[in-house]
This record gives structure tokens, sequence and C-alpha cells, in this order.
């Protein structure tokens, strides 16, 4: 977690590894729903290298109110979202 200069967080990250696209979605959806209104970047790990059912998931189909934009990083196992 990254801290603001006031000592308040602005981004965190979630790591879905392990989970198939169901549980994942469920863990994202959860995880925005209690998401503290500082953060402002979510990096959420997905993987890439067991397949890319999770990192499509996360890119394509997935939706939440909280995500304003979803930005693809250069490491193609993380995805961030912005909120």
């Amino acid at each position: 977690m990254l801290f603001g200069a006031l000592g308040m967080a602005y981004r965190t990250s979630i790591d879905i590894h392990g989970m198939n696209a169901y549980e994942a979605e469920i863990a994202l959806e959860d995880f925005l729903d209690l998401l503290d209104d500082d953060i402002q970047e979510v990096e959420v790990i997905h993987g890439y290298k067991s397949g890319t059912v999770l990192r499509d998931m996360v890119r394509s189909s997935f939706h939440h109110h909280r995500i304003k934009k979803k930005i693809i990083s250069m490491n193609q196992g993380i995805t961030v979202f912005l909120t």
C-alpha cells in the first residue's frame, strides 16, 4: 500500500492468482465494495503464464461502479483500476 503526503493510502492491490474466473469476480466485487474512498488505484495481480482467463476477465468483462478507468500494465500479469 502506498501513502500520500498526509499519510493516507491512495493505492492498494489484490492478488487473484489461483482463483477461477467466478471466484476472482466475487473477490474483486467484494474488495471494491469495501474499498476506502481515499483509494485511487487498485493493482490487480492476475498473472498470465498459467493462462489468460483471469487477465481477460479483469480487462474485458469485469465491470464495477467504482472503476473509472482500467490501465493495462507493461507487465502482462497486472491491470490497474483507477477508482
